[in-house]
């Protein structure tokens, strides 16, 4: 597969009615989990959340251009920038909210439709502010979406490239790192000049990317249970997590491995883990038989050696020629 030349896509009015059905049909999401909660709980994580680490993976402004939070960002007209040195703390906060909402799902989300319901519509509303205080997508789909650190890990080295269509004229919202303007560059752009050196371990997309494999692996080595039971929740993911972090980076800084390759790696093995772990609970779900489980993991690990040579070798030829240097 490649990326040279975008592939075919969908008209600007398509994208547009895409958008529309996309706050439509969370709006029936809403409503779903508050009338019949148990039916579209099943619908939503078994399965349409986990297309998404894959859609990540192959072109992530695929679901950007559809994302139902972007389109109600993108509504507020704000006029503030995002510089530089405020995105790096927005980011964080995407982070911290990723490492909170998922963990909660096995005590609260996964079975608790209406709880699930006011979640979502409550980080609607924060899209909407955003907007309305920031230019385009600077406050929220570039800051402080907690699902903008995956799709930078995943969306490096997209194997298509399908062209961004919010954003008919730049208008630099964002002084740095945009996803939309370079998949590629965006992780870089993140660590700043600590990419070409060890000290981007100690950012907070470095911290994410290393510990992410280990919170993958966490969340699937816990069980639904009830409320009572989120400081054993959150402590196991967080020993997974941090677990992944202290191993990956000390590999990182005894081998000094450098930045555009460690997160590539920490990003198909997290995509990888995701699938091998989550197969059997979708089959369980819906009843599919044992060869849905090996057709997944098959799926993914095939994925996975299609994209990481290709995505080595777009680091390889971001090093600067004397190496990696702390």
């Amino acid at each position: 597969m490649s990326a040279r030349g975008p592939v075919a896509v969908p008209s600007d009015g398509l994208w547009g009615a895409a958008q529309v059905i996309g706050v439509l049909l969370t709006l029936v999401l809403v409503g779903g989990l508050a009338t019949v909660p148990d039916t579209t709980l099943d619908i939503l994580w078994n399965a349409v959340i986990p297309i998404l680490p894959a859609a990540f993976l192959l072109a992530p402004s695929l679901w950007r251009n559809v994302c139902p939070l972007a389109t109600l960002n993108m509504l507020g007209g704000g006029r503030r920038v995002l510089t530089a040195r405020v995105a790096t703390g927005a980011s964080a906060i995407g982070i911290v909210l990723l490492f909170v909402l998922v963990p909660a799902r096995r005590f609260l989300f996964n079975e608790n439709g209406p709880a699930l319901a006011v979640t979502i519509l409550a980080v609607a509303s924060l899209a909407l502010l955003a907007g309305a205080l920031f230019s385009a997508k600077a406050g929220f789909c570039n800051a402080i979406c907690p699902v903008l650190p995956v799709e930078r890990l995943y969306g490096q080295e997209p194997l298509l490239r399908v062209r961004q269509v919010r954003c008919r004229r730049c208008v630099r919202c964002t002084q740095t790192a945009c996803i939309d303007l370079s998949a590629r560059e965006s992780v870089r752009q993140t660590f700043g000049a600590r990419a070409d050196g060890t000290g981007w371990v100690f950012t907070p997309f470095g911290i994410f990317a290393l510990a992410f494999p280990g919170f993958v692996i966490g969340y699937f080595t816990t069980s639904d249970g009830p409320l009572s039971t989120w400081a054993a929740v959150y402590g196991h993911v967080g020993a997974w997590s941090g677990a992944s972090l202290a191993l990956l980076g000390a590999i990182t800084l005894v081998g000094r491995v450098p930045a555009l390759w460690m997160t590539r790696l920490c990003g198909v093995a997290a995509l990888v883990l995701y699938y091998w772990f989550g197969a059997p609970g979708i089959a369980q779900v819906w009843a599919l038989p044992g060869v849905f489980v090996v057709g997944v993991r098959a799926t993914a690990l095939a994925l996975a050696l299609v994209w990481l040579p290709r995505a080595l070798r777009g680091a390889r030829r971001r090093l600067p020629a004397e190496g990696a240097r702390a």
